[in-house]
């Protein structure tokens, strides 16, 4: 294998590409606006206030894993149930607005890095963990 293969190879494997980044956050932008808009029409998509903070592209561009977050985190599962019901008409409304060979086909993930961050920050600041750190000060 030449050297050039192996090194771009290696380097797609450590991280998603630049051009998959910017279609991630076009897709991401799509799906915002067409959820603050009110363009779904489904009754547990308009009853919640729902942020997408980040869309993963697979590398041939025809993937998009979409990461939602309910506000407050509540009726995490129905929420995305509904999205799953509505996502032909979004991968539909998301293939208008940009302009690529193949509309992604959308998967919808719960966002649970800000539970896990919560859940680190509270084991921080535990009294065991207070009391370690104040043996290594001394």
């Amino acid at each position: 294998m030449s050297r050039n293969k192996k090194s771009k190879r290696d380097g797609a494997a450590s991280g998603a590409s630049q051009r998959q980044l910017r279609v991630g956050e076009l897709v991401r932008h799509a799906l915002a606006g067409l959820l603050a808009r009110g363009d779904v029409h489904d009754p547990v998509i308009e009853g919640h206030l729902i942020t997408i903070p980040e869309v993963r592209m697979s590398p041939d561009l025809r993937l998009a894993t979409v990461y939602v977050i309910p506000l407050a985190g509540r009726d995490a599962d129905e929420v995305i149930a509904a999205l799953d019901r509505n996502k032909k008409f979004l991968r539909g409304e998301v293939s208008h607005e940009i302009n690529l060979k193949f509309a992604p086909d959308l998967r919808f993930h719960i966002d649970d890095r800000f539970e896990e961050a919560e859940r680190i920050d509270k084991l921080l600041r535990s009294p065991a963990v207070q009391r370690d750190l104040e043996k290594d000060d001394e």
